[in-house]
């Protein structure tokens, strides 16, 4: 959690949606709670109709948008940015969407200050390697973790990490990245 909200530091921002879906966030811990518990009730009426189908990533990511959009020209945003991530027909999805409903898709996605500092290396390393394994994906991600967490007076290095695979959804947490600060006293002038 970045930004103003990192007060809040034991309130999970990873939610499973089923077994092909998951969500990330940012932003006010209130709207996010609104929009779950909207998801929660749109994932259980879909599987009281029993017909088979389920939110796919795509279809999520694209319901969120309008949602977010809606919300933003009714003058009343949340205050969010959602990551949604999947798989869907045996491909990865991931999508970001902002609070007044600016949505792409990306095979790399980062949102608040680790859009600055953690997107370049993730996409640097996706480049190189485009079929990493879960285990290097991880470590990166780790990588990107530790770097922000140096950089970044108001963070923990705790985190959480939802892993979509064609087997389902798992959430990890809380990961705690290894550091060492015995370097610090070698920077100068900020003093």
């Amino acid at each position: 959690s970045y930004g103003a909200l990192a007060r809040y530091r034991n309130l999970s921002r990873v939610m499973k949606v089923n077994d092909s879906a998951a969500i990330g966030i940012s932003g006010d811990y209130a709207d996010y709670q609104f929009m779950k518990s909207v998801i929660e009730q749109r994932v259980i009426d879909e599987e009281c109709l029993n017909d088979g189908f389920q939110y796919t990533p795509k279809s999520l990511f694209s319901w969120m948008t309008r949602v977010l959009y809606n919300r933003r020209s009714n003058f009343n945003p949340l205050w969010n940015t959602f990551i949604v991530g999947g798989v869907q027909d045996g491909e990865p999805f991931l999508g970001y969407i902002d609070k007044i409903g600016v949505a792409y898709n990306d095979p790399t996605i980062a949102s608040g200050y680790g859009a600055y500092i953690a997107a370049p290396l993730l996409r640097d390393a996706f480049e190189a390697n485009p079929k990493m394994s879960l285990a290097e994906a991880e470590k990166k991600i780790d990588e990107c973790m530790k770097v922000l967490y140096y950089r970044d007076a108001r963070s923990l290095n705790k985190y959480e990490v939802a892993i979509v695979t064609k087997d389902g959804t798992m959430i990890k947490s809380p990961i705690v990245s290894e550091t060492n600060w015995e370097v610090a006293h070698m920077i100068k002038g900020y003093e």
